[in-house]
């Protein structure tokens, strides 16, 4: 849904997400709107001029250019917006990953890199740079995200307001090329996948105890969060069946060269990708650059 023109008479264009209409052509009479976001990614608060008048402070907002509504759900409504019923937060809270705590990002590459079977990882040296096994993942590491608030204005002795407090996540991968686990629980299971098979995970602090744990660390050492801490989510990747066992999808999507990599005997050929968690209840949402990769 998008605003068209804001000159004059407010005009509207809603269209529903290709999913929507999926769910629409079945003509069963099951489709029906129950709940929508709303969001403003177009928006860029920076713009607010505070040394302008009161009534021309917030021109250039005003004077954006608007998206048209679009169908890609992937691409759409990537800033939420939230309702929160009081005046005096002054501190939003934040994802962020703690490589502190879980020595798991390959710092050469600034991604995750993911061995996508037993072969791949037997060629790999951790003392080199960090690697996620994707076929025995309990040998490998966890990706740690906190939440909290990431300032020093607050102590972080305080408690996180209930209703800033992140207790479900969730977590969207291309379900070509992985799905999500834990080392010390049950596989995660998927709670949808759209027609672009994304598949979203749904994580909850009450079911799924081996991911969302509250964070009470009120420590500086091994923290990324400066302020109150809320959750912390743990999660590990593996590797789907066809990249384990097939070199298809690395040929599709891939670099098919293969490439000489910190920590890996010999050459491997790999995926980029992207894993984006976010926040059920604020909002938050931080985007994760994953590779996975296949030795040659």
């Amino acid at each position: 849904m998008a605003f068209l023109d804001n000159s004059g008479d407010i005009i509207i264009d809603a269209v529903l997400t290709d999913t929507g209409r999926y769910r629409l052509a079945k003509g069963d009479g099951s489709f029906k709107i129950v709940k929508f976001a709303l969001g403003d990614d177009e928006i860029d608060y920076t713009l607010y001029n505070t040394t302008a008048s009161s009534a021309t402070a917030d021109l250039e907002i005003m004077q954006t250019p608007i998206l048209e509504a679009f169908t890609n759900n992937a691409s759409s409504l990537k800033s939420k917006l939230v309702s929160i019923p009081r005046n005096n937060i002054l501190y939003m809270p934040v994802l962020l990953e703690n490589n502190l705590k879980e020595n798991s990002k390959n710092k050469t590459l600034e991604m995750y890199v993911i061995a996508s079977d037993s072969n791949t990882e037997d060629k790999i040296d951790q003392t080199l740079a960090p690697f996620l096994f994707g076929e025995n993942f309990d040998g490998g590491s966890n990706i740690r995200i906190d939440q909290g608030i990431d300032s020093d204005a607050i102590s972080p002795k305080y408690t996180i307001e209930s209703d800033l407090l992140e207790e479900d996540y969730i977590i969207e991968i291309d379900n070509r090329l992985g799905n999500i686990v834990n080392q010390s629980g049950p596989a995660a299971k998927v709670a949808f996948i759209d027609d672009d098979n994304i598949a979203s995970y749904y994580l909850t602090a009450g079911n799924d105890k081996s991911y969302v744990k509250k964070n009470s660390s009120v420590e500086k050492s091994g923290q990324v969060i400066r302020g109150p801490r809320g959750t912390k989510l743990k999660f590990s990747i593996q590797a789907s069946i066809e990249l384990n066992t097939s070199t298809y999808l690395f040929s599709q999507l891939g670099n098919t060269d293969g490439t000489s990599m910190t920590g890996v005997t010999g050459d491997v050929s790999y995926i980029d990708t992207t894993v984006r968690v976010q926040g059920a209840t604020t909002g938050a949402q931080i985007d994760l650059p994953v590779r996975f990769i296949k030795s040659q």
